[in-house]
């Protein structure tokens, strides 16, 4: 599901269908969901081609060819990759999870959808408000003011639930701009999943209770920067429940997620995991939780969950039903359970990390080797009437990405300097290169840290000092 930290399976065999395609009761159109192989991604002077359509530039593209060389690479379906293992077993614990009076699962797959989607989609239809943080261009890749690659997988959710499915799993690539280190990386994968549950199923047993209430005022808000709300009425909302929701409903609904997502992570982590559950807030549930699992000394979280606001469910044309959806990043679980240290890892095609994991088996990860790390700093002027705090730092981890690809470990701004007399702003980061493969020499480095500088200079008028 999104936005868990705004800041948050390979082989066919033993599948009921295949997870490239819909299941024979789905709707027949869901195909066109689909995303072509072979995204032919070209950045023209006025124009984008991704896959198969042509988008015109505007002043929100910010799509670099570096990003777009990701597109088809398809970490999360690559037989035998870890992200491809972690995948496979959360799909194959809901397939066991939820069953049919027949023995067959409930849950349909997703896995192969375009990450090119609506604003609309990844914002609007999830009650994202206008001006929520997420919007912004210096946080995500737009292909113009009306597209962008996704953030999160929560995107295809009102879709999907339009096309009439109840159980569904999305997993992909999502799009984020980020900062560089170990941990973060502009493409990443996520898992999301949304399950509802209809009056009649609900309350089988006691068809006299109801999942809504009798009277009731729903509540659309607009945002802010700490709650997400900009209206006393909004805050004062409890964690407890929607306003719509009786209690009954929300309370069987709550029970019967946690007991599956904590099912989840025993089945990934052990029986004896510990683990606790954190109160959350996103715009598209409430109420809404994180689940933390206590990890090398500490509290890490592993997932964001919580019950659908009613109003997705009834601009999707579904009534009488109340839902819950969570959302996980496969790159975290991976990292964790086969003891991977740098999310760019995932990214290689080297034989002797790859060859590494097979059969299903959750293995801890043997360094290749250990290459040294090269450093330099970049210092530079800004333009003149330009404050520090007015330079998008996303911009400029966009530039020494670009150039210098993944023998970029991490980018640290170390300095930021007002000259008292002419007032002019400048900033120093301190760039860390290693490659993941073999030795760089500092004089491979330095080129590259010059080719970096002069980007810089050339997209942003800045001068280096």
């Amino acid at each position: 599901m999104l936005i868990f930290s705004f800041r948050q399976l390979a082989s066919r065999v033993g599948r009921p269908f295949p997870v490239h395609a819909c299941r024979p009761s789905q709707p027949k159109h869901c195909d066109v969901w689909h995303r072509q192989y072979g995204s032919q991604a070209k950045i023209n002077k006025d124009t984008i081609d991704l896959y198969r359509q042509q988008y015109v530039r505007d002043s929100w593209t910010n799509l670099t060819p570096k990003v777009l060389s990701h597109l088809d690479r398809n970490l999360h379906l690559q037989r035998n990759h870890p992200l491809s293992i972690v995948r496979e077993k959360i799909v194959k614990y809901f397939y066991g999870a939820y069953l049919s009076p027949r023995g067959n699962p409930l849950f349909s797959v997703y896995d192969n959808l375009s990450p090119v989607v609506t604003v609309e989609q990844n914002f609007d239809q999830l009650l994202i408000p206008a001006d929520h943080p997420s919007r912004a261009k210096s946080d995500c890749y737009y292909v113009n003011k009306d597209y962008l690659l996704r953030a999160h997988t929560t995107a295809h959710q009102v879709e999907l639930i339009q096309a009439g499915l109840d159980n569904f799993l999305v997993v992909g690539d999502v799009y984020r701009r980020d900062e560089i280190d170990a941990t973060h990386y502009p493409v990443f994968h996520q898992l999301d999943a949304v399950r509802i549950v209809h009056q009649d199923k609900l309350f089988e047993r006691n068809p006299e209770l109801k999942i809504h209430e009798t009277h009731y005022k729903t509540h659309l808000s607009n945002g802010s920067p700490t709650t997400g709300t900009s209206s006393p009425l909004a805050d004062c909302i409890d964690q407890h429940k929607q306003p719509c929701h009786t209690l009954e409903a929300v309370k069987l609904c709550e029970h019967e997620m946690k007991k599956i997502l904590v099912g989840m992570v025993q089945k990934l982590f052990g029986q004896d995991i510990q683990y606790r559950w954190v109160d959350g807030y996103f715009p598209f549930t409430q109420p809404s939780w994180e689940l933390e699992i206590y990890f090398n000394g500490s509290w890490l979280e592993i997932l964001g969950c919580g019950i659908t606001r009613n109003e997705i469910l009834e601009r999707a044309g579904v009534q009488n039903s109340i839902a819950y959806a969570f959302g996980v990043g496969l790159e975290r679980l991976a990292m964790i359970l086969f003891d991977i240290p740098d999310i760019r890892l995932f990214w290689s095609t080297d034989s002797g990390f790859l060859n590494q994991f097979r059969d299903d088996r959750i293995v801890k990860y043997k360094p290749i080797s250990s290459y040294p790390q090269c450093s330099n700093d970049l210092s530079f002027w800004l333009p003149e009437g330009m404050p520090a705090d007015q330079f998008a730092l996303n911009d400029f981890y966009d530039i020494v990405r670009s150039v210098g690809g993944d023998i970029i470990e991490q980018v640290t701004l170390i300095d930021r300097f007002t000259h008292p007399k002419t007032g002019k702003s400048s900033l120093c980061f301190r760039i860390v290169y290693r490659h993941m493969e073999r030795t760089l020499t500092q004089a491979e480095v330095n080129v590259v840290h010059a080719k970096i500088g002069s980007e810089l200079v050339a997209s942003y008028n800045v001068s280096i000092r």
